[in-house]
């Protein structure tokens, strides 16, 4: 088996700096453990993704399999190599974008923001202006070829920030929520790129972390749920829905309730629980994970007897958003 990428018992720790409270007492330069012993394999060219709560380790995963962190122990290999002791080797293979970021300078147009870029990494001119001149064509992005990053609304540096990551055409890419802050078709442009260039080079590898469960769904070949840096599980989709299928999901929608919801997770027969407060709409979405189906009517009870409106109830079949609370205990709606 051909390995892309490949991690053994990876840990990272970081000594917090010392602070005094006001009784003058400190933390004496506690660490933070953020990659607990994390062991992740994925196949040579496959689109891989890695899902988790804020804080749960994921960019620091990503930083180090590209060189921009050492590991406190453990090994990782990128392409088979050892990220630690031969770091310009994997940099040669790899490339990344993190969402939200913007590239470039502003008195630059894009194409020659991309063309610097591409000079970075030694590419040759008439192949560096053929990617660039496709990822403009693929991406949109032709009428804004001459116009200065400056000139750029958000959305579209964030776009260009996107190409830029492309141009040296990686054999390796890790996307760090790439969509990040994208409105909607931007984000189905990026998404329909990823793809393609996944399809045209099965050598081609690609480590995507996201908050947006549709996305994952609709890109990833397999995915890893990690939280407080150790890698919960990992398979498919498809096979992490069917392992949630034998448990009841139910969606309920209730007026907008703020307080009470410690109570609502400890109702008999609930296995997990998570919610969304949706204020613009005066309403508060509750996700119940059941240990069977019965276990329902113990809910709605709690809900009268609190004076709370039932607006909508229904019975899912489990997704992969079910599938995280089940395992971490809330959703990544809940960190936003």
């Amino acid at each position: 088996m051909n390995w892309a990428i490949e991690t053994f018992d990876l840990c990272r720790t970081f000594k917090l700096k010392k602070s005094k409270n006001k009784k003058g007492i400190g933390n004496k330069g506690e660490k933070l453990i953020a990659l607990d012993n994390a062991n992740i394999k994925i196949h040579q060219g496959e689109l891989f993704g890695l899902l988790g709560p804020n804080g749960a380790g994921k960019t620091t995963l990503i930083k180090i399999l590209s060189t921009l962190l050492l590991p406190t122990s453990g090994t990782a290999f990128v392409d088979g190599i050892d990220v630690v002791r031969y770091p310009e080797r994997v940099r040669r293979r790899i490339n990344m974008v993190s969402g939200g970021e913007h590239c470039g300078y502003g008195i630059l147009t894009v194409r020659e923001t991309l063309w610097m870029f591409s000079q970075f990494y030694g590419i040759s001119g008439e192949v560096a202006f053929r990617r660039i001149d496709q990822l403009l064509e693929i991406l949109k992005m032709e009428e804004f070829a001459k116009t200065k990053i400056g000139k750029l609304s958000t959305g579209l540096r964030q776009k260009l920030n996107f190409m830029r990551g492309f141009v040296c055409d990686p054999k390796i890419m890790f996307l760090d929520e790439p969509t990040l802050g994208l409105d909607v078709q931007i984000a189905r442009d990026v998404r329909a790129y990823i793809k393609t260039w996944m399809k045209e080079n099965p050598e081609r590898t690609a480590l995507l972390t996201t908050h947006y469960m549709a996305e994952a769904e609709e890109l990833c070949d397999r995915v890893a749920i990690i939280d407080k840096g150790k890698v919960l599980v990992c398979d498919t989709p498809q096979n992490l829905k069917r392992s949630l299928a034998k448990e009841a999901v139910f969606h309920i929608e209730i007026p907008l309730l703020v307080n009470g919801m410690e109570k609502l997770s400890k109702i008999p027969g609930v296995k997990q629980f998570a919610y969304q407060h949706k204020s613009h709409l005066g309403r508060t979405e509750l996700k119940f994970i059941l240990e069977e189906e019965s276990a329902i009517s113990n809910v709605t009870e709690v809900l009268s007897s609190n004076g709370s409106k039932i607006i909508s109830l229904s019975k899912m079949e489990p997704s992969l958003e079910d599938v995280f609370v089940a395992l971490v205990g809330r959703g990544l709606k809940d960190e936003n």
